[in-house]
């Protein structure tokens, strides 16, 4: 088993070291300033590396897949081409023996299992990376699905940590993600969060407080859960009869109106999208339902975000901000929902905010469109990687959420106007504040804009001495990386050439695991040290080029 772990371990490392070293080698071959041949086939390298990752991940399963899912969300780290290909990775993979799943449901019920559940099929239903569905009966005849976790599943997301921490870690030291990002507290929030899916009781939970804050929707249905059949590995509801909610034929056939469906579901994730609390964090067409009679169902709670109550003002103060061309009240609102490192640049944050918002003024961008509205979002994503800016988990989670929301929308009912569908829903929500009198005020402190804010070009000015010294910062900081790059080189070289060493007397004195740990550190202070090589060198021919500039 030890063996079969840390083969695991080093195939998931090798395969994001390789990935690195084919960027590192990418930027060397080719020029800072990129023509159409060489952006075309930049996409084609991260395109393979996604159809990798998603091959493999399908393959291995594990963590690979909720990982893949995490990052769909993280617009702040990964490019667009990377994202788009994690979208369509689904978690579906191989069911296990019915053995080791009945092995697990009489373990964790004992004799519940015989005396409480009758006719089990033990054909899986469905199965994910982290568990199984199976169809089965109450004594009392009725219908129940029946979620059991995987055989070893655990022992495996544990094995994938370990390969995660290696691989932030690596990130973190040579790569310019883990410049811009906090790496230790991304890794702390995977981490947290998928721990908290291989526990089938948290999942209960968010199935409960679904049902009670929807218990007076008429449209929206959470199915009953069985608390004294449901442990931490086991989870049993009642069974749903319906189709997935994007099957446009069955909405038809049933003569559900789809405009129907697609407002009730627009409603629904409005609400939890704006206001605090819980909100469903992977709303696809997998896991959301729509019965005969039009009622949509809502299933597997086991990944969720929460929205603070604090955040809920702050984003109405950002959106008054807005409102009010107030941009420093924006920015101090991203702040403190902790949208912006302490390093970003909130001059520049500010500018792109205002840019944005004044295309909209000027028509340039039609929200009211759902289509429109998608391209927004994915505008509103490649903005995201590129600033300083680390999204807390909830929010990554609410952006992806929001995404594949407004996708469900418009596969349902193309025609759909979100802007007037939204506004009622956005005034509901600006007069929930309890400083909703300031977005009235605002109206005169917006015609009074012009006397109490300082000219654009006047900042512009006051902000061109800092140019030159942003130059000799830049000139300290390339001498220090230059020292820096030479220094652990040679270092690495002579670990490197330590660990061959090592594995050479290993052979000599014939033995296994000696041969084993010298070469393993051989090839991993033999990546490193290339890595750091390639660095050097990219960074002495940005010196050059700037010299010569």
């Amino acid at each position: 088993m030890r063996v079969k772990s840390t083969r695991r371990i080093m195939s998931i490392v090798w395969m994001v070291i390789r990935f690195m070293l084919q960027i590192y080698w990418f930027y060397f071959l080719h020029s800072r300033v990129w023509d159409e041949q060489d952006k075309q086939e930049w996409e084609a390298l991260l395109t393979k590396q996604a159809r990798e990752y998603r091959k493999t991940a399908e393959k291995k399963g594990g963590l690979l897949i909720k990982l893949g899912q995490f990052l769909s969300s993280r617009a702040d780290l990964l490019p667009k081409i990377f994202i788009r290909e994690m979208e369509g990775l689904v978690d579906r993979v191989k069911p296990t023996s019915f053995t080791h799943s009945e092995a697990i449901l009489k373990e964790e019920l004992g004799s519940r299992y015989e005396t409480e559940i009758v006719h089990l099929n033990p054909k899986a239903v469905a199965s994910a990376s982290i568990g199984e569905v199976y169809e089965a009966y109450l004594q009392n005849g009725r219908k129940i699905a029946v979620k059991v976790q995987r055989h070893n599943v655990r022992q495996i997301f544990h094995m994938d940590f370990k390969a995660l921490r290696i691989i932030f870690f690596l990130l973190r030291k040579f790569t310019s993600i883990g410049k811009k990002s906090d790496m230790k507290a991304l890794y702390a929030e995977v981490v947290t969060i998928i721990s908290r899916e291989l526990d089938f009781r948290k999942e209960l939970e968010h199935a409960d407080y679904f049902k009670k804050r929807y218990k007076g929707n008429p449209d929206i249905k959470v199915p009953d859960y069985y608390p004294e059949l449901c442990t931490g590995k086991v989870l049993v509801m009642d069974w749903v009869e319906g189709r997935k909610v994007t099957d446009t034929d069955y909405l038809d056939a049933q003569k559900i109106p789809r405009e129907q469906v697609a407002k009730a579901l627009f409603q629904f994730f409005s609400d939890q999208f704006l206001n605090s609390g819980m909100f469903h964090a992977d709303p696809h067409a997998g896991n959301i339902m729509v019965q005969p009679d039009g009622k949509i169902v809502l299933l597997d709670f086991g990944m969720v975000g929460e929205i603070r109550a604090a955040d809920t003002e702050y984003l109405r103060e950002a959106i008054q901000g807005i409102v009010l061309d107030d941009y420093e009240a924006v920015i101090q609102a991203l702040y403190n929902m902790e949208f912006l490192l302490p390093s970003a640049d909130s001059e520049k944050v500010k500018r792109i905010i205002r840019k944005t918002v004044d295309l909209y003024k000027g028509g340039q961008l039609d929200v009211g469109d759902t289509e429109s509205f998608l391209q927004l979002m994915e505008e509103l994503q490649v903005i995201v990687k590129e600033q300083p800016i680390q999204l807390p988990a909830d929010f990554a989670f609410l952006g992806r959420a929001v995404f594949l929301a407004i996708g469900l929308v418009a596969v349902i009912y193309p025609q759909a106007d979100l802007v007037e569908w939204g506004k009622p829903v956005i005034l509901r929500w600006m007069r929930g504040s309890k400083k909703h009198s300031s977005i009235y005020t605002g109206i005169i402190t917006n015609s009074l804009r012009p006397f109490l804010s300082m000219p654009r070009a006047l900042v512009d000015w006051l902000t061109d001495g800092e140019k030159q010294r942003s130059w000799e910062r830049d000139k300290q900081k390339n001498q220090l990386l230059h020292h820096f790059y030479f220094f652990y080189t040679i270092l690495l070289l002579a670990l490197t050439a330590g660990s061959a060493y090592t594995g050479i007397q290993g052979i000599i004195q014939h033995t296994l695991w000696l041969v084993l740990v010298g070469f393993i550190l051989t090839f991993i202070f033999f990546g490193l040290w290339l890595i750091l090589f390639i660095k050097h060198v990219l960074l002495l021919r940005s010196i050059n080029k700037t010299r010569r500039l």
